[in-house]
């Protein structure tokens, strides 16, 4: 049996636990957009003083941390590939801006870093207060525009997803980058996630 090098066994460790992350994160904000804010919507201010605060720590605090550890294994991966393994770097001889995979995995980086601002600096400090007010019984005046404020960040950071998740696909699987190509999948990704969110609220259990 072949042993493999200690370059890529680091880079594919980074990459399970990218994974791992990614679908934790992204499936949360998933459940968050196109199932959650729809059966929160049914809820009584009775039910929900007991069921957000059981059940919204719990899904931020895999969502948060799922962002978090993305990030860093994906930022891991591309430092390891390239200032580790190689010393490409950014324009080098197979460099992050020099070639399909870095364009690529540029793209969807650049997307997932908005996503994780998002997340840690204007989904989770506005959910914060949400979640004492609705435990407490409590209706401030800024209330209405926290939560329009956490629930459209959310829904940008759906609609960033699509093209996103492409782009890191793509990095491997699509060797073909121009400048047309991107804001095309940009576009197409942003009509997914347009028809997934309208459509939500039509799906129904059936017995």
């Amino acid at each position: 049996m072949p042993l493999i090098d200690t370059n890529t066994l680091v880079i594919f460790l980074f990459r399970w636990v990218h994974f791992l992350a990614g679908i934790t994160w992204i499936g949360m904000l998933y459940f968050f957009n196109l199932v959650n804010v729809h059966f929160a919507k049914l809820l009584d201010a009775e039910t929900k003083k007991k069921v957000v605060p059981e059940l919204m720590p719990r899904a931020l605090f895999w969502f948060r941390w799922g962002a978090m550890f993305t990030l860093l294994s994906g930022l891991l991966i591309i430092y390891w590939k390239l200032w580790v393994a190689s010393s490409a770097g950014f324009w080098g001889d197979g460099g992050l801006f020099t070639t399909t995979w870095g364009q690529w995995i540029s793209f969807g980086a650049i997307l997932g870093i908005i996503m994780w601002f998002n997340v840690w600096f204007i989904i989770w400090p506005a959910q914060k207060k949400i979640i004492s007010w609705v435990k407490n019984g409590q209706a401030p005046a800024e209330m209405a525009a926290t939560v329009k404020k956490a629930a459209t960040t959310s829904r940008v950071n759906t609609y960033l997803s699509v093209p996103m998740l492409f782009g890191m696909g793509a990095a491997s699987h699509f060797p073909v980058q121009e400048h047309w190509v991107m804001l095309a999948v940009l576009l197409i990704g942003f009509l997914i996630a347009h028809l997934a969110i309208k459509y939500s609220a039509k799906v129904l259990p059936k017995f």
